[in-house]
């Protein structure tokens, strides 16, 4: 895409309006002028809802934190997206110097049973928390930093680990696959702590359970088309998926003994 080099814009924004849960909601348009391309997509948001408040009327209600690339809470669908077209970026880093001057952008919320809208653009991702309520923690006594830093771990498997602990829980994963399925989410925590000495302890127990509490939440399954990885901020990889399968068997197999 070639993009404009002009240093303001002049937006149409299509952004999905719901005053809450059980209420119907639509798309409204709104126009905005002299957006500087050095605004992040969340700042923009901001210069919208000065004016709507200016005006008598409602802000769009979204997510935000830290506004530095590192919560994930900002998640939103733009332009059919997960977080927007730049690679490995959430919203929040993402700046308007990526759109043209005359775009029209459409900002959804993430699409998923397990993820029900709030409101406007928020969702409620607790599924989450209570998939790590299930089985992301360990119960051995690591000591201080010092001592668990000297436990030795092997080069491959400390930087698999650390890979997949990058996942940040935005749900983008979740609202990029068309079945809204959180195997990446899952496979990535895991991951982290199957291929750390701390994390033997409830490796079985932990993956049984974490699964187990993914299909309760009513997210779908994994059919591989990678669109979850593509839409990835932190680039968690698929790989992660195919060793998760690989826990999942083994502590089967296990339970059984």
């Amino acid at each position: 895409m070639n993009h404009s080099t002009s240093k303001t814009l002049n937006l149409t924004l299509k952004i999905w309006r719901q005053t809450g849960p059980d209420q119907p909601g639509a798309l409204k348009t709104y126009t905005l002028t002299n957006i500087s391309t050095d605004m992040s997509f969340l700042e923009m948001l901001d210069v919208l809802n000065e004016q709507l408040i200016a005006k008598g009327e409602e802000p769009v209600a979204f997510d935000h934190d830290c506004r530095e690339g590192i919560c994930g809470t900002c998640g939103v669908m733009i332009n059919g997206q997960a977080h927007g077209p730049d690679n490995a970026t959430t919203t929040c880093q993402l700046h308007m110097r990526k759109f043209n001057d005359g775009d029209t952008i459409l900002i959804e919320p993430w699409r998923a049973k397990a993820f029900p809208i709030v409101r406007d653009l928020v969702v409620n991702r607790s599924a989450f928390d209570r998939i790590i309520q299930s089985g992301g923690y360990v119960s051995v006594n690591t000591g201080g930093a010092p001592d668990a830093n000297a436990i030795p771990v092997p080069g491959h498997m400390q930087k698999d680990a650390m890979a997949a602990a990058a996942c940040i829980g935005c749900g983008a994963c979740v609202a990029s696959c068309k079945n809204a399925s959180a195997m990446l989410f899952v496979s990535a925590k895991v991951t982290h702590m199957a291929n750390l000495p701390q994390g033997q302890a409830e490796r079985s127990k932990r993956v049984l359970s974490m699964v187990a509490t993914m299909d309760a939440e009513q997210f779908g399954n994994c059919s591989n088309t990678a669109e979850c990885e593509a839409a990835c901020p932190a680039g968690i990889k698929l790989s992660n998926i195919a060793q998760m399968n690989r826990e999942y068997m083994k502590a089967l197999l296990f339970s059984c003994e």
